[in-house]
C-alpha cells in the first residue's frame, strides 16, 4: 500500500495561504488524494490527503516550514493507501433554528450516530432571519432517519428536514404551493366574506376546515353562500388587499432562476390567485372559479370543488405536464386540505401548519419567512443575495439578527 500523509492546517485565513502550501508542496511531487478547506469566522482549517511516495521526509520538512512561515498550526498523521470507501445511503440533513441552541445540535448529532450513519459535511446555509445548517449524512435509511429525528424537532423546538443526498438533490423540480395562509397572509374568503359582515363567522368554519375537523367541499359551499348578492367588483377590492408571505417574492424569483416549475394550488379561487400567479411569474395556478350574473356573485361555485384530493391530482397533473417524475416535486401547505398534496409530492413541506399537518408532512418550517423553503433544497442564504446583486433586483433589509 502507498505511504500517505494526512495534513490538517489550522490559523488565521488570509489570501494566498492555499496556494503557497500546494507551491511547496508540488515542488516534491505529492498526489493529492483528498481536499478539504473550510474557513468559520477568519478562522481556516485546511486537510489534505497526500501519496508521498519515497518523499516522505522532505514533504512533511515542506510542510512544517510553510506552516512557520505563515504562522499556521500544522498536524501531520502517516498512513497507507486512501481509505475512503464509496458512500451508501446518502442523506441530506437540513436543521433550521430561531435560534439553533447547542442542546439541539448535540441531540441531531447523537441521533444520526445512534441510527448509525456517519456525518461527513457540515455547512451553513444561512445566519438569518434563522440559522440553518446541513448535515451530508452517509450510511443512513432515509425514511427511517427521518422519523427518528422528528422526535427531536418536536423536543427542541427545530425545524428538520432529511432527504435524499447525492443526485437526487439536484436537477429541475416542480414546486406546488397552497395559497391562503402560505403564499399569501390572508384567507381569502375572510376577506370576501367582510364585505358582507360575516368574516368572524366564516373565519371560524375556515379554521374548523384547516385543522381537518370539518368536509372541506360542504364548509366551503357553507362559506361561499353568504356571498350571495356582492357585486363583483368586491374581487378587485380583495386582490388589492391581500399581502404575500414575507419572503414569498424570493422564493419563487429564486426557483425560477433555477429553472424549476413553480405552480399554485388553491382551495381559494382563481379570480384572485391567478393574478397573484401572473404577478409573480408563476407558471401553473388551479384553484375555485366563482359564478357571478348580472355582475353580482351568486354564493356558489363553477364546476368541481378544488378539495384535498383535487389538488393532489393537480400535483401529478403538472408533474406529468413538465416530464417529471413525483420524486423531483415540492409540496408546500398548511391545512388538511392539502394532506394529500404533501404524501403524493416528493417532499411534502408543512408551513406554519396545523397540527394534524405538521404530524405527516415530511417535515415542517415554522418560521415566518416562505423562502426558508429554499434552504431545505440546499440552497443558501449568500447564492440568493449574490443572485439578487447580480441582476439587481432589490434585496430586503435583513430581520434583526437574534441572539
Amino acid at each position: 500500500m502507498p505511504l500517505t500523509l494526512l495534513v490538517t492546517i489550522s490559523g488565521e485565513d488570509r489570501p494566498g495561504v492555499t496556494s503557497t502550501f500546494f507551491d511547496a508542496i508540488a515542488a516534491v511531487g505529492a498526489e493529492v488524494l483528498d481536499l478539504e478547506q473550510v474557513v468559520v469566522r477568519g478562522h481556516l482549517t485546511l486537510a489534505m490527503l497526500l501519496e508521498s511516495g519515497e518523499a516522505d521526509d522532505r514533504l512533511r520538512t515542506v510542510i512544517y516550514d510553510v506552516g512557520d512561515e505563515l504562522d499556521l498550526k500544522v498536524k501531520i498523521k502517516k498512513g497507507t493507501g486512501d481509505s475512503r470507501r464509496r458512500r451508501t445511503g446518502r442523506a441530506a440533513v437540513v436543521v433550521l433554528g430561531a435560534p439553533l441552541k447547542a442542546g439541539g445540535v448535540a441531540a441531531i448529532t447523537a441521533r444520526i450516530a445512534s441510527h448509525g450513519a456517519n456525518i461527513d459535511r457540515i455547512r451553513r446555509l444561512s445566519r438569518y432571519p434563522v440559522t440553518t445548517v446541513e448535515f451530508d449524512v452517509s450510511g443512513a435509511d432515509v425514511d427511517r432517519l427521518r422519523r427518528e429525528l422528528a422526535l427531536e424537532s418536536s423536543v427542541h423546538g427545530l425545524d428538520i428536514a432529511v432527504a435524499a443526498g447525492g443526485l437526487a438533490r439536484r436537477g429541475r423540480r416542480l414546486v406546488v404551493m397552497d395559497v391562503d395562509s402560505t403564499l399569501i397572509q390572508d384567507e381569502v374568503i375572510e376577506l370576501l366574506a367582510s364585505h358582507a359582515g360575516r368574516e368572524a363567522e366564516v373565519a371560524a368554519v375556515t379554521a374548523a376546515a384547516m385543522r381537518g375537523e370539518l368536509d372541506f367541499g360542504e364548509s366551503l359551499r357553507e362559506r361561499v353562500a353568504v356571498l350571495a348578492g356582492l357585486p363583483v367588483s368586491v374581487l378587485d377590492d380583495v386582490r388589492a388587499a391581500v399581502q404575500f408571505t414575507p419572503g414569498a417574492r424570493t422564493l419563487v424569483r429564486t426557483l425560477k432562476r433555477l429553472g424549476f416549475t413553480v405552480a399554485v394550488v388553491s382551495g381559494g379561487f382563481i379570480e384572485i390567485v391567478e393574478e397573484l400567479a401572473k404577478e409573480l411569474g408563476i407558471d401553473h395556478a388551479h384553484a375555485n372559479r366563482l359564478e357571478v350574473r348580472d355582475g353580482v356573485l351568486t354564493g356558489k361555485v363553477v364546476g368541481e370543488i378544488v378539495d384535498r384530493a383535487a389538488k393532489a391530482a393537480a400535483l401529478r397533473r403538472f408533474a406529468e405536464a413538465e416530464g417529471l417524475p413525483l420524486s423531483r416535486t415540492v409540496a408546500i401547505g398548511d391545512g388538511a386540505n392539502d394532506l394529500d398534496m404533501l404524501e403524493a409530492a416528493g417532499l411534502g413541506v408543512a408551513f406554519n401548519a396545523k397540527p394534524v399537518v405538521r404530524d405527516q408532512a415530511d417535515t415542517a418550517v415554522n418560521v415566518p419567512y416562505l423562502d426558508a423553503v429554499l434552504y431545505l433544497l440546499g440552497i443558501t442564504r449568500e447564492e440568493i443575495e449574490e443572485a439578487d446583486e447580480a441582476d439587481g433586483t432589490p434585496t430586503p433589509a435583513p430581520p434583526i439578527p437574534h441572539p
